[in-house]
């Protein structure tokens, strides 16, 4: 694993997270996790709602401190005067906004897209929301659950004669929350090359990501399929749809592997390795349309083989035929991997657990790999405030004893 002295490819990026949850946060630990300098505002007290799901005991929950690792944290109530005029101080010392409000929200608030460029003519603003920031649904409420559906994901979720499933994190945010942080990226890199030309306008600077839209975007061919051809796409449980074979098969141990010997060459291979030579030479099998025809047939001779051998044969010996296959991992097997560990994709951060002293507890790593191995994780989700005093301080000026006691003031009134 690099150490300390790594280079980051955005160092020198100063993010103002205004986010909670997931999306736009998720949007902010990319920039962070590639070296931004990314400062998430917070509201008092209770802070982003994050913190407190999944918690298994302490005060900020694992899933807080992945999703905002490398961060600092100021606690402003935007709900006042004095702690919106901190934000838009700040403002002026970011190159990047991102927020995941309701739309309208920013603009009550004085905080609009105008407003901040008067503030800083050259700030990017990330803007992720249910529907997106124009057409008629765009005022609605939006969670990853909503997107999902109506992005098209859900409905290809789960076995045909059940409805829907979900799969088991909050795709739609995370999905939405990479468009966000590509956006600004690309936004910071527009914005970098016409500096000594033209400043991109305003609205070249706005990064508008609609949760369902961002999960749409990677459907593939699904509505391209129905135009063209009037194909549905539909539920076919551990299957993909008009591929095949590709599934999952239990072994003799209990477990289970994934095989995807869906390749014309690949699936040859793959008949000879589990004994059947008859299906490798099967005419009607040369093509993936006519091993679709006969995918029932084909998984049955598939799970007639793994059955009958141990998670560690089966993937030995299609290892040794050169077919695509993998264990099904739980969190345990992620630990314990050492391709994981080869590449810095599980790294020890000291964070507190509820149990006193700080542990030594495993978090993702930064992907995509830049070089050899992952860039290090520099922090975990930091603590509610940790940072308001140093950010105010250097940037503004102001400690927060001033403006929480001006803001005490102010809700007095």
């Amino acid at each position: 694993m690099r150490n300390d002295s790594s280079r980051f490819p955005l160092e020198g990026v100063r993010v103002l997270e205004l986010g909670n949850y997931i999306a736009a946060p998720t949007a902010g630990r990319m920039l962070a996790d590639f070296g931004a300098e990314v400062i998430k505002v917070e509201r008092p007290g209770t802070g982003d709602e994050l913190r407190g799901w999944r918690l298994h005991a302490g005060s900020t929950s694992m899933l807080f401190h992945t999703i905002n690792r490398g961060k600092k944290s100021v606690v402003l109530d935007l709900k006042t005067q004095r702690g919106r005029d901190a934000v838009l101080e700040l403002v002026r010392h970011c190159d990047v906004v991102i927020e995941n409000f309701r739309p309208g929200t920013l603009e009550k608030w004085g905080l609009g897209p105008d407003v901040l460029e008067a503030a800083n003519p050259d700030v990017v603003l990330a803007r992720i929301s249910g529907f997106g920031q124009t057409g008629p649904l765009a005022d609605r409420p939006g969670f990853a659950a909503v997107a999902e559906a109506m992005g098209g994901l859900r409905d290809l979720v789960g076995e045909a004669d059940r409805p829907p499933s979900r799969v088991g994190v909050s795709i739609g945010d995370s999905i939405a929350g990479l468009h966000a942080a590509f956006g600004i990226v690309a936004s910071l890199l527009q914005r970098s090359t016409a500096r000594n030309t033209e400043r991109p306008p305003l609205a070249e600077r706005v990064v508008d990501v609609a949760l369902h839209e961002a999960v749409f975007s990677v459907m593939e061919s699904l509505v391209p399929d129905y135009l063209a051809h009037g194909v549905q796409r539909r539920r076919v449980g551990g299957r993909m749809d008009g591929i095949a074979p590709t599934n999952a098969y239990a072994c003799r141990d209990g477990s289970s592997v994934v095989i995807a010997g869906n390749g014309d060459s690949i699936f040859r291979r793959y008949m000879q390795a589990i004994g059947r030579p008859d299906l490798a030479d099967d005419p009607d099998l040369q093509t993936n349309a006519g091993r679709w025809a006969r995918r029932d047939e084909l998984d049955h001779a598939i799970e007639e083989w793994t059955s009958s051998h141990s998670r560690t044969e089966v993937l030995a010996a299609l290892d040794a035929a050169g077919v695509p296959a993998g264990p099904i991992y739980t969190a345990a097997d992620i630990c314990a991997d050492e391709q994981y560990r080869a590449r810095g994709m599980i790294q020890e951060l000291p964070v507190d657990t509820g149990a006193g002293e700080p542990v030594e507890i495993g978090f993702p790593g930064v992907v995509p790999v830049i070089g050899p191995t992952s860039l290090p994780v520099r922090s975990p989700g930091p603590e509610l405030g940790a940072h308001t005093d140093e950010v105010l301080g250097a940037l503004l000026g102001q400690h927060a004893d001033q403006i929480e006691g001006a803001i005490d003031e102010e809700k007095r009134k």
